[in-house]
């Protein structure tokens, strides 16, 4: 028994999964496992035209990058930087440097302003917005006022919470918080599933959003209360970050490829809504959600790494950073190319069952050529978020210009192609701009690679 486990601890740390991966990945096969039966119940309890409101409220809620403006992957690297020589006691108290921790109180500080007025502006901002596209939507009997209103200031206080995370993964407190998102996910994919069954239609998404502030109320409290006392109420005199001089010049480069990362992820939904209605809005929808899988489930093995990056970037330890960050992107890869085929194969037998069910199931969904051309495009990106990520992690933004070249792009062929070519024109859109733009992404890396290990 004892070798078996000492078998299964080698093989575990060959792939580089610890107990952040582990639970990281939990939570991705959770989302595998419930995705599929939250689309059942999508279309079982759902209309066509109020699957298509669902799917259209998240992509619409997506607007909220708008007041975020990427502070909080700022945030992360900052703190990973400064946490390099900081730690947790046995009380759950931070020790270590002074002028870090003086720095880190700082950080903590600008994000909770900026988050607090960004709070604010989503409320009110996605409001109105949704007011308005959705009144000027055909009309087809479908009751999406009230939920929309209550969900826009759901998530106007889910957004409290996001320079909260940010400073939990550039602490390394990556282990505890993936076990918190693996409950999280379950309980919150639970509640959604009652909602559906109970007939709740689109106030469904409203109580996903509720289940999400509970448990993060209850988590923070019990695991993380000292911590953040400290970081919220402690004035130190020693060294402090300054927004203006040492944020905002990595911000702005932030905000503009997360601005532009809208209009690559997430203007699909709303452009086919406008343009051919809400039926084939959710079909993209539910198809953009079991594609989105990929990037969940490859990440897995990435995200719970990054701080560590950004740590060993902070000690100059770059023959052991990328040591790690090789290993990490093979497995990506290779995990990535392995759940697209695993996709496609699964909707396209959906589509050559000849069984009422299946037939059903595959008709909320696009047909299977849409479905890879979608895949092939998502491999194509997801195979260069590793070497983003190793730019960011020096704290620096060199493919903003790519970012923004990809959201024009993708924003015009998104219009004229969806408008005319519905659906399958989106999917052509998204490959070819990808096809363009990742290799310019892999230049730019190797550039900056050979820039930073001769400093």
């Amino acid at each position: 028994m004892l070798s078996m486990m000492l078998r299964i601890s080698s093989y575990a740390k060959r792939i580089e999964m610890d107990r952040a991966v582990l639970f990281g990945l939990l939570s991705r096969i959770w989302g595998l496992g419930a995705g599929p039966v939250t689309a059942l119940l999508i279309v079982a309890k759902f209309s066509p035209e109020v699957q298509g409101y669902y799917y259209t409220f998240g992509t619409i809620l997506a607007l909220q990058v708008f007041a975020e403006m990427g502070l909080g992957t700022v945030v992360q690297q900052f703190a990973s930087h400064e946490w390099a020589k900081l730690k947790l006691d046995e009380k759950g108290c931070i020790v270590g440097d002074h002028d870090a921790f003086s720095r880190l109180v700082s950080i903590t500080k600008i994000a909770i302003k900026w988050y607090l007025f960004g709070s604010a502006i989503v409320v009110l901002g996605l409001s109105i917005g949704g007011y308005i596209f959705f009144s000027n939507s055909p009309n087809v009997n479908v009751s999406w006022f009230f939920p929309w209103l209550v969900l826009c200031f759901l998530t106007g206080g889910n957004i409290l919470f996001v320079p909260i995370w940010s400073l939990l993964e550039g602490c390394n407190q990556v282990s505890r918080l993936y076990t918190y998102r693996f409950i999280q996910g379950a309980l919150t994919s639970i509640s959604v599933w009652v909602a559906i069954m109970i007939g709740a239609n689109l106030w469904t998404a409203v109580v996903s959003s509720i289940t999400t502030v509970l448990c993060a109320f209850i988590f923070l409290k019990k695991k993380y209360w000292n911590f953040f006392q400290m970081l919220l109420f402690s004035h130190p005199k020693g060294q402090r970050i300054s927004w203006s001089s040492q944020m905002l010049p990595m911000q702005w480069r932030i905000a503009l490829s997360w601005i532009s990362g809208y209009f690559v992820f997430s203007l699909f939904v709303p452009v086919l809504f406008k343009f051919h209605g809400p039926v084939v809005a959710g079909q993209f929808g539910m198809t953009w959600s079991v594609v989105g899988l990929l990037g969940t489930i490859s990440g897995s093995w990435f995200n719970p790494r990054i701080p560590q990056l950004a740590i060993l970037i902070a000690q100059r330890k770059y023959a052991e950073l990328d040591l790690l960050f090789w290993k990490l992107t093979k497995l990506v890869i290779f995990i990535t190319v392995f759940m697209a085929i695993l996709i496609w194969l699964f909707i396209y037998l959906l589509n050559i069952i000849n069984h009422p069910l299946t037939f059903r199931f595959a008709s909320r969904l696009l047909p299977p050529f849409a479905t890879g051309l979608l895949l092939a495009a998502q491999v194509l990106l997801i195979s260069s978020f590793p070497f983003s990520s190793y730019m960011r992690a020096h704290k620096e933004e060199p493919i903003m210009h790519l970012s923004v070249l990809a959201a024009i792009m993708m924003g015009v062929s998104t219009i004229v192609l969806g408008k005319y070519y519905s659906a399958t024109g989106v999917a052509w859109g998204y490959l070819l701009v990808h096809i363009i733009i990742i290799p310019f992404v892999f230049l730019v890396w190797n550039s900056k690679h050979k820039e930073w290990c001769q400093k």
